[in-house]
């Protein structure tokens, strides 16, 4: 099936009504909830794509419904937030979702966000389709750390470790490469395959992946940083 359906969790109508009336411009099928509540509901009725989320919405906010989406399902999440919402944001990096928006924003850029993490999000399940047809494994360990670049499967001590499709990218490039240090701009252009504009969103991800795969994230054993380079995969010998 043409994957091509979004759903625009905001509780202001005017602001979700323009959003779906471009998204439709682009052949985008539209789904709309005004709160995170009916937002969940939408998501059990519907086949969802790509989610649009608003912050700050009554009954449930847009962090909450995040956290809850991510139990099931991996497809992009685009959070919409004020400017004085900033620690909202990092913490909805944080806990799955994939790129943000500042309000007041341009339907072009809103657009282009949307375009961009949809590419991703299907060469991504094209990918795994393939990898599933193909039914042959590549696996990398580190020490405890083991990743299945075939099924997207990522274990710590033989634990597995639910990943979204950008920190599996990101964890599966430093694994490709152990001891190699990449800066954030060089893991922008290779994972998002783009011109680096918005290193911020690797470092809260490459933080999300830490918190997931280290047992003590400030003592890290597996995912470094190299102050003022960038971060790599600790080699074992």
């Amino acid at each position: 099936m043409e994957m091509n359906h979004i759903l625009i969790v905001e509780d202001d109508k005017d602001i979700r009504e323009a959003v779906a009336i471009y998204l439709k411009s682009q052949g985008y099928e539209v789904f709309q909830a005004g709160d995170g509540v009916e937002g969940l509901e939408m998501l059990e009725r519907e086949e969802i794509h790509l989610a649009i989320v608003d912050i700050m919405m009554p009954r449930m906010d847009g962090i909450t419904m995040t956290m809850k989406l991510r139990e099931k399902h991996d497809f992009p999440v685009i959070m919409l937030s004020a400017k004085s919402e900033e620690v909202d944001k990092v913490m909805g990096l944080n806990i799955g979702a994939d790129d943000y928006v500042t309000k007041p924003f341009t339907p072009m850029e809103l657009m282009a966000r949307v375009n961009s993490q949809m590419r991703r999000y299907k060469r991504f399940m094209e990918k795994l389709q393939q990898k599933e047809q193909e039914n042959t494994d590549s696996i990398y360990t580190m020490g405890g750390l083991e990743l299945n670049e075939s099924t997207f499967e990522v274990r710590v001590d033989g634990a597995p470790v639910k990943m979204t499709p950008m920190e599996f990218k990101i964890l599966l490039l430093l694994i490709k490469n152990p001891g190699r240090v990449f800066s954030a701009d060089e893991i922008y252009e290779r994972v998002w395959n783009e011109r680096a504009v918005n290193t911020e969103t690797v470092m809260v991800h490459v933080r999300n992946i830490r918190e997931k795969i280290e047992i003590n994230p400030k003592e890290p054993k597996y995912l470094k940083v190299v102050w003022g380079v960038g971060y790599k995969i600790e080699k074992f010998s």
